[in-house]
């Protein structure tokens, strides 16, 4: 049995830290959405034992270290299912360590693939509860779409769609460590943060520019020597008449949201002189599950 799925790429509209979790976690408050920049996932399930995953990228790990692989597990875990071998192939389209959430996408991916596959029936709910097992931004992948995003981004509320844009992602030349940035935020000592009810309330209203002005996050305050590139990159989207841009997850990409396709077009153009990763991409609306 083969199926295959589309994983979407996520970027953040908002990103806040609200406080610690019981569990030593940060508490997370995020607007989440959907991109058209996609890894293709295709799973294949046959009788045997065992989970392999190949990708077109040579240096990511193919064994349980691989977020695809731990879905798969997770999954027959919940389902009661064993005896198959099952083999994932992934073409990495999303950069890697970028804060576009290629490796949790691909995660959600294999749980709806595998989901389909068997035949369980499991709702989409059931799949973001099993995603939690899996990753943070995982639940948020299983549907993508635009989203509020909290706790440890595991409680999602779904909002109203981001309007129709073209959307500019550009990933400069390094990659920023996660824990790593987690460990320079003091999240009481926060001074600057995202309206992020602000931008609840521009997407009701369907408003592109309410949503661009308000964008922040609270990541890009600790950057170190990568905030010269981030700050490069937001001031050339900026320039080429970006409604707004920021740092996405906890980086290295920024995006900027634009209201005219040939003004994006240019921006793409200018910044892959510098940047080669840089795409122009659209948002994408919640899957039906």
């Amino acid at each position: 049995m083969r199926t295959e799925e589309k994983a979407y790429a996520k970027i953040n509209l908002s990103i806040d830290i609200v406080g610690k979790l019981d569990d030593g976690y940060h508490a997370m408050r995020m607007v989440m959405q959907s991109v058209s920049l996609c890894d293709d996932v295709a799973v294949t399930v046959s009788p045997g034992e065992g989970v392999v995953v190949r990708t077109n990228l040579r240096y990511l790990p193919g064994d349980a270290r691989n977020i695809a692989a731990r879905a798969a597990a997770v999954f027959y875990e919940a389902a009661g299912i064993s005896g198959y071998r099952t083999e994932i192939d992934i073409k990495k389209r999303i950069p890697v360590g970028a804060g576009l959430g290629g490796g949790s996408t691909d995660g959600a991916a294999t749980l709806r693939a595998l989901s389909r596959l068997f035949g369980t029936g499991m709702t989409a709910r059931e799949l973001e509860t099993l995603a939690e097992k899996v990753g943070s931004d995982v639940p948020f992948c299983v549907r993508g779409g635009t989203a509020l995003a909290e706790g440890r981004g595991e409680v999602l509320t779904p909002l109203t769609p981001l309007p129709e844009c073209f959307i500019v992602l550009c990933k400069p030349a390094f990659s920023v460590s996660t824990p790593e940035l987690f460990s320079r935020v003091k999240w009481e000592k926060i001074q600057l943060r995202p309206d992020t009810d602000g931008i609840v309330r521009a997407l009701e209203e369907g408003s592109l520019t309410g949503v661009a002005r308000r964008m922040y996050n609270v990541f890009e305050d600790v950057l170190q020597r990568e905030r010269d590139d981030v700050e490069a990159i937001r001031g050339a989207l900026c320039d080429h008449r970006a409604l707004g841009a920021v740092m996405t997850g906890t980086g290295s990409a920024v995006f900027g949201l634009f209201d005219d396709e040939d003004a994006a077009k240019a921006a793409c153009r200018a910044l892959r002189g510098t940047y080669p990763e840089c795409f122009l991409v659209r948002p994408v609306r919640q899957i039906d599950i």
